[in-house]
């Protein structure tokens, strides 16, 4: 039988057990509480997890990826740069769609969309990837009924044809030729934002990405052994707390 506690703040505490099982979450009002236990004990008994109350109003993609945002900020996993980005568009480009509407052939006709806007196979294969990741996380963390199946279908079909896909390998490097003319065309832009000639150099130097690049501090450089500390290097596993020493190469450009 379900349990409701008051609160010292005037808030109500809904507790369900069942089968050995224990779940609770707090409400405003009495009356949300009692119907979100009774609902909680209903789902128990039919083996399913109880859905929670932060994705009991979740009707639209947009809310699940507000839901996966808040998520990973609380395990202080926030998203970044590259991710909010992906984020924000996928909302302003399906975040109205009801959850029901994401199936198959409405990704489908999103990956033709970004191919038609310009987009590579890359970068579409990348946005269905971050699209079955908030659909992943809604399903493992909070039980949220949704099918990945639709999003692998889908993937299927814009492989097929040509709209995802895998990066073409590099075959060669710039020639110093090449390099020369870069650098006089961005030493000549009047007043630029972003020393560009010099970030290049400096890329050249040490193969840093450029997140890496902008990271660094004058206290990651160590004047004795002339070594630089790169903070969370990218890593396909995990990248926070990566970090490694490096010095730059032996280079012309520097």
């Amino acid at each position: 039988m379900a349990a409701l506690v008051r609160l010292p703040s005037g808030s109500w505490r809904a507790v369900a057990r069942r089968k050995r099982r224990y779940i609770s979450e707090t409400f405003k009002r009495k009356e949300d509480a009692r119907t979100w236990a009774l609902e909680a004990e209903r789902q128990i008994d039919q083996g399913v997890s109880p859905t929670g109350s932060r994705v009991k109003e979740v009707k639209t993609f947009g809310q699940l990826i507000d839901l996966h945002i808040a998520d990973m900020k609380e395990v202080g996993k926030a998203p970044g740069r590259s991710k909010s980005a992906t984020l924000a568009m996928l909302k302003h480009e399906l975040g109205k769609r009801p959850m029901v509407d994401m199936d198959r052939e409405r990704l489908i006709r999103f990956g033709r969309d970004r191919a038609a806007q310009g987009a590579g196979p890359v970068t579409v294969s990348m946005d269905i990837g971050v699209i079955k990741l908030v659909i992943s996380h809604a399903a493992a963390v909070h039980g949220v009924r949704v099918s990945m199946e639709q999003v692998d279908l889908a993937r299927i079909v814009l492989k097929r044809l040509g709209i995802v896909g895998k990066s073409n390998e590099r075959n060669r490097r710039p020639t110093e030729e090449e390099l020369r003319k870069l650098f006089e065309h961005f030493d000549g832009v009047r007043q630029p934002s972003i020393p560009m000639s010099r970030v290049m150099r400096f890329a050249i130097a040490t193969a840093m990405r450029q997140d890496e690049i902008f990271r660094v501090t004058w206290d990651d450089y160590d004047r004795r052994t002339k070594m630089l500390l790169i903070r969370d290097r990218k890593d396909p596993r995990e990248k926070k707390g990566n970090d490694q020493r490096t010095f730059p190469a032996t280079t012309p450009w520097l």
